[in-house]
């Protein structure tokens, strides 16, 4: 709850415009309804306007003077195609088919963030992640020293908050990929107020193991301390370790990680969405996520089961993360 507030709190500080796509979406015109009560950011709901207006009047939820947008018949319609055109001319786009294409909610959206009508995205309460996140890639694309885009989840466990990383988007990152992840984490811990102790998780802890699997980890691990030698980090180290300081005194006692890790990385995406998935089950953790890291501006996926104090907590999330945007390109 104090990691949810201090969310809220933080977005409120430096106000920042967000955009939703899923205007008709019952939670998401709950969780609007909890963002203007609480003065959080400034919202801009996409959809048939009248609509919105309907499913709003219906929850009795006050939109207040928020800005509702048809991409259907918006004026900047026109602009945005002409804008994806160039941007995908090499695809072959032209500006007649980008016509239909933004008029899609999700590319109208990152649209709209890409040309400063916005500062961060929140869709995915009723599309796929692939339809959330492709536009951002093909439109917004990736920080100059991203080589990737990834996610973390914020794991808050009764006593702590942990970031798991990457839990949603890529399957089986390299080493190269794997050590990009760990320094975005890194960042991204730092920037929501969680001090980065980065574990590299492996079957094995130090040396106790071979084989490709703890190979790959070993030198992502490798890489991250060349190229942020700041960042405390161990690996590879299996999660008790990483975790627990009675284990960790036995398998690593040196180690200025081992036992108090706060930012775990996973060696690809099916152990990591396993594992935060049977914490967020089995220990009663609230996973806030995922949250994307590596992209220009923030666009963040929720998931379909999403609930309203998830959007909530996204929509914070997103606001936060623009306040340290890049510039455009």
């Amino acid at each position: 709850m104090m990691f949810e507030h201090e969310l809220l709190e933080q977005a409120r500080a430096d106000r920042r415009r967000v955009v939703l796509p899923e205007g008709t979406e019952e939670r998401v015109l709950r969780a609007a309804d909890v963002l203007i009560r609480r003065d959080v950011c400034d919202l801009t709901l996409l959809g048939d306007v009248e609509a919105i207006r309907k499913k709003a009047a219906d929850l009795s939820v006050n939109l207040g003077d928020t800005q509702l947008i048809d991409p259907q018949t918006s004026e900047l319609r026109d602009l945005f195609a002409e804008k994806y055109a160039a941007l995908r001319a090499h695809k072959g786009v032209t500006v007649e088919l980008a016509y239909d294409v933004v008029s899609d909610v999700n590319y109208f959206g990152t649209l709209m963030v890409q040309e400063g009508l916005a500062d961060g995205m929140v869709s995915g309460s009723v599309h796929s992640t692939a339809a959330t996140i492709r536009p951002a890639f093909e439109i917004i694309k990736t920080k100059p020293d991203a080589s990737i885009v990834s996610s973390v989840f914020f794991m808050c466990l009764a006593d702590k908050v942990l970031v798991y990383g990457d839990c949603a988007v890529n399957p089986d990152p390299n080493a190269e990929q794997l050590a990009d992840i760990a320094a975005q984490s890194a960042a991204t811990a730092a920037r929501f107020g969680v001090e980065p102790r980065i574990a590299m998780l492996s079957y094995s802890t130090g040396t106790s193991g071979s084989g490709a699997d703890v190979d790959k980890v070993r030198e992502a691990t490798k890489l991250v301390r060349e190229a942020h030698p700041e960042l405390r980090i161990e690996g590879p180290i299996q999660y008790d370790a990483a975790v627990e300081p009675s284990v960790a005194a036995t398998k690593l006692p040196d180690s200025e990680v081992a036992g108090q890790a706060t930012v775990l990385i996973f060696p690809d995406l099916n152990t990591g969405n396993n594992t935060y998935k049977a914490v967020q089950r089995s220990a009663g953790a609230v996973a806030v996520g995922p949250v994307l890291q590596g992209l220009r501006k923030p666009v963040n996926d929720l998931s379909r089961g999403a609930l309203v104090s998830d959007i909530v907590n996204t929509v914070a999330i997103t606001a936060i993360q623009s306040q340290t945007q890049e510039p455009p390109a």
